[in-house]
């Protein structure tokens, strides 16, 4: 019985999606639930499991080739075997190594035939000490040692363009010619690789140049002292891990001040839709992860109701399901506002671009100790700044302003949060 691979159906707002790998070759066995392929929409990639246990018969759709909901991946043969798939491949492959061609000059083995058809060697260049002359596997053996004693003494290696030539540099290695002489450039020499563009990072910069292009983007600054933080947690962070089996990192702090700004200021909280403002009564914070394949903003949603343990534990589950590539749609569709940390990567300052549709977007920074005045006297401080982008056409100046105002306070007097004062 054959069953047909076919595409699953996509998210809404997905009109296609592109092959990015096969994990399995046409003629392998496949258990069931096994993945397949895997497909790459605009954000996500979808894995697509084998349904029943069988052999992949017929692959129909490549890798790069676009494709649509109910399109035909492969057709899979369910009633064929792993034994007899493993058995099938032995006699193939036995059957090649038997195989010897009644044209050639020179009778050869298979074992033998078979080195010298990896090491392109004239077999007539080699001197065979078996049986009436017959080539053995050490004569040939002997002459690629032969080979290499003699290639190492030369100065410069004479490489046959249509040939494989070999260096040795800790380990030897086979390279083709052209790869030789590209790995040793002349003066001058300037690579280039042209390569398209994955389609997370199209849609990235689509959304980017959407953002620049429809909105009145302006950023204001501000600089918190964190040591008020730095303290709390280090206080307690012992005790919160043993008690909620997660630790206490800094992007919770930052959620709930959030959170306690937009309650204050629910413009930044909003988002426009043609001439319609809509204001969202409820808080789903989108926290910006960079992964391998670009940058996604999953989504914590109801971040108001989730408590500093909730939230931490929200984060890290996407921050491992962004590592495994498992994200799903939904959990990067949405969100009203939109917090990414460029501190972990040594960020100082920069000015965030929104997340359309969202009007607002908080960027965190590296902390690092500055001198502050404080009370009339210098003190050193552990100090971030942070960046409002915000769509100016919705918010006004001195509302972000204010709303910075506010994660500062919360920050700097952690008791705000704590006693929702």
């Amino acid at each position: 019985m054959t069953v047909e691979i076919l595409v699953p159906n996509l998210p809404e707002s997905v009109a296609d999606a592109t092959i990015v790998a096969w994990h399995k070759k046409q003629g392998e066995f496949v258990e069931k639930h096994e993945n397949l392929v895997d497909l790459e929409t605009d954000k996500v990639v979808l894995e697509v499991p084998a349904p029943e246990s069988g052999v992949l018969s017929r692959i129909v759709k490549n890798n790069g080739d676009l494709v649509i909901a109910s399109d035909v991946l492969a057709v899979l043969d369910t009633s064929a075997t792993a034994t007899e798939t493993k058995a099938s491949a032995s006699t193939a492959i036995e059957e090649e190594l038997n195989h010897v061609d009644e044209s050639d000059d020179i009778a050869l083995s298979p074992a033998v035939r078979r080195l010298i058809n990896e090491h392109h060697l004239n077999p007539a260049a080699i001197t065979g000490t078996g049986k009436h002359g017959r080539l053995t596997k050490t004569d040939v053996l002997n002459f690629l040692s032969q080979q290499d004693v003699s290639e190492k003494s030369s100065a410069d290696m004479i490489v046959d363009a249509n040939t494989e030539a070999k260096t040795e540099i800790g380990a030897k290695t086979e390279v083709k010619a052209e790869k030789l002489e590209t790995a040793a450039p002349t003066e001058g020499f300037r690579p280039e690789q042209r390569v398209p563009m994955t389609r997370l990072r199209a849609k990235v910069a689509e959304r980017l140049l959407e953002a620049q292009q429809n909105a009145a983007m302006l950023t204001t600054f501000n600089e918190v002292n964190m040591q008020a933080v730095i303290d709390l947690r280090q206080k307690y962070k012992a005790r919160f891990e043993k008690k909620h089996e997660i630790k206490l990192g800094f992007m919770s702090f930052f959620v709930k001040a959030s959170i306690e700004a937009l309650k204050r200021f629910p413009a930044i909280n909003a988002s426009i839709d043609d001439n319609d403002i809509i204001y969202h009564g409820y808080y789903d914070m989108g926290i910006a992860v960079t992964t391998p394949r670009g940058l996604i903003v999953p989504v914590v949603r109801d971040a108001d109701q989730l408590d500093f343990a909730g939230i931490e534990k929200s984060i890290a589950d996407f921050g491992k399901k962004a590592r495994e590539g498992s994200l799903s749609y939904e959990d990067l569709t949405g969100g009203t506002f939109t917090i990414t940390n460029g501190g972990i990567f040594g960020s100082m300052l920069s000015t965030p671009i929104l997340n359309p549709p969202q009007c607002a977007i908080l960027g965190m920074h590296a902390i690092k100790e500055r001198p502050v005045v404080e009370e009339g006297e210098i003190v050193i401080r552990p100090i971030m700044y942070l960046a409002l982008s915000y769509d100016h056409r919705l918010v006004d100046g001195s509302e972000a302003v204010q709303f910075l105002v506010t994660i500062k306070e919360c920050l700097e007097s952690p008791a705000h949060l704590l006693l929702n004062i």
